[in-house]
């Protein structure tokens, strides 16, 4: 418990340290903002503060820093580490950049951003990777919630419509289209602060639970520093890919445009953008720390919490919220896991249509003109919808943090044209770059189905003896060609 505690609060130092750090090397000024100088109405519509943060945190959040810190609970409390110092070091300065970036660049959204520092080649394959990456996840978080509903339905003893998965899809798909139309202060400004404190609510109760109940001991890390588990998969790097959200997403950097419209001041970037980051780090922290405590250790392996998950992410986050909290808990849970994911996939629609206006250049004041980009979106959303949602799902995790790791180098890039210290991004942008090859290598979605072998008990074997060195030679050669165009910029100068 006391190194959850010790992490719990370094969470919260580093938002008042190194976010101010981060804030200072970028330089917020008292300049009009794009919320201001051309409020459509529509996209730009200034927001309050606090309305801002808890709309911010809904977005970047879902269900990501709850069954995404639970899963990686399974490698143990190494997990803490990572969500720790991944949020201060690279999850909050990710979305604090791209957040700022978009908002100093009329609140492009980031492809675009990515096309200013990095070129036009990366600018069309960033239009391309988010719309692609956003659709599809947009329509996993429309089915989840639709088949959790149908569940609990057909528990209830209800059959027919009401209980069909099909029927729920397209209500939910009309929702999005609603919610992606309309003007960002018409419901996502109305109900995600509601949404964002039941969010925060949980994971409070959840972490009272906890400590309260003798049974549940969070364990150490000084005693527990090693990989738990059961299935040997190795710490480097599925654990830095599967916590996501709770350390670092790039998906974080498709929804952090939508607030940089929204801003008054660019000074409430620190709290916006940062802050939410580090509000989902302590989330996931204390999800991780109830998956890490509740459930049975077999021979110092997680096998309680791996049997849990293997039912399902609702199923999971159910059966902790009852095991704290009882009923109250479980109310909150099938809110949460009904709601957060809704909440995400419709702000991911709505950012695929923004991305889409930039890269056509189609202003998005002319309801013609938004219905001209919403009705095909979700007409490919319930295409998408109606195939095998692991397929879908299976290359999203990847593709997740490789885009984290563009971003960064991007705002690496802007921070050496302004004569700034370029480090702060450069640094989490060479380890996510490590993070991503070697996961692509040993994935089994990716490379490691032809490089991964089984043992005699049918086990996998992990070929970390290719991937290690892939990944750190990878991030060496990115890091060079960092250097060398900054390099070649300087000359030119």
């Amino acid at each position: 418990m006391i190194s959850f505690l010790l992490c719990l609060a370094l969470l919260i130092l580093g938002y008042f340290t190194y976010g101010k750090v981060v804030d200072n090397v970028f330089g917020p000024d008292d300049r009009e903002t794009p919320a201001v100088r051309i409020n459509d109405g529509v996209d730009y519509v200034v927001m309050p503060q606090w309305k801002l943060f808890l709309v911010q945190l809904l977005n970047i959040a879902g269900l990501g820093p709850i069954f995404g810190a639970l899963q990686g609970a399974l490698w143990g409390p190494a997990v803490f580490l990572w969500i720790t110092f991944g949020t201060i070091f690279a999850g909050g300065v990710h979305d604090y950049f791209s957040g700022m970036l978009s908002e100093r660049n009329e609140g492009a959204s980031i492809s675009e951003i990515c096309g200013i520092y990095l070129g036009g080649g990366m600018k069309n394959l960033m239009r391309v990777f988010s719309v692609v990456l956003l659709v599809m996840v947009g329509t996993v978080f429309a089915v989840g919630p639709a088949g959790l509903i149908v569940t609990l339905f057909k528990n209830s003893g209800f059959t027919g419509l009401i209980a069909s998965t099909e029927v729920w899809l397209w209500i939910i798909l009309a929702y999005y289209f609603v919610a992606t139309f309309l003007s960002i202060d018409k419901i996502i400004g109305k109900i995600y602060p509601v949404f964002g404190i039941c969010l925060i609510v949980m994971a409070v109760g959840v972490g009272i639970g906890v400590f309260l109940n003798p049974d549940y001991v969070i364990p150490e890390l000084w005693t527990n520093f090693y990989n738990m588990e059961p299935t040997g998969k190795p710490i480097w790097s599925f654990m830095f890919i599967t916590v996501a959200c709770g350390a670092i997403s790039g998906f974080h950097a498709t929804q952090s445009p939508l607030m940089a419209r929204c801003m008054k001041s660019e000074r409430q970037g620190h709290l916006v953008f940062y802050g939410a980051m580090v509000c989902e780090g302590v989330i996931a922290l204390i999800w991780a720390a109830a998956g890490c405590s509740i459930y049975e250790v077999t021979n110092g392996l997680n096998t309680g919490l791996k049997a849990v998950l293997a039912n399902g992410q609702s199923a999971a986050i159910y059966d902790v919220c009852s095991k704290t909290m009882g009923g109250v808990g479980v109310a909150l849970a099938m809110l949460g896991v009904i709601a957060c994911p809704i909440t995400s996939g419709d702000t991911a629609f709505r950012s695929a249509r923004l991305t889409l206006a930039d890269w056509f250049k189609l202003d998005q004041e002319s309801c013609r003109k938004r219905l001209l980009l919403c009705v095909p979106l979700l007409l490919v959303g319930a295409f998408v919808g109606h195939l095998d949602y692991d397929v879908v799902w299976r290359y999203f995790s990847w593709t997740n943090q490789t885009l984290a790791m563009i971003v960064l180098w991007a705002a690496s890039m802007y921070l050496f044209q302004q004569k700034k210290n370029y480090w702060i991004t450069a640094v989490p942008a060479t380890f996510m770059s490590a993070v991503s090859a070697t996961y692509f290598v040993l994935g089994d979605e990716c490379l490691g189905q032809l490089l991964n072998t089984k043992d005699a008990a049918g086990a996998t074997v992990y070929n970390t003896a290719i991937a290690y060195p892939a990944g750190v030679l990878f991030a060496a050669l990115l890091l060079a060609v960092f250097l060398f165009a900054t390099r070649r910029q300087a000359v030119r100068k």
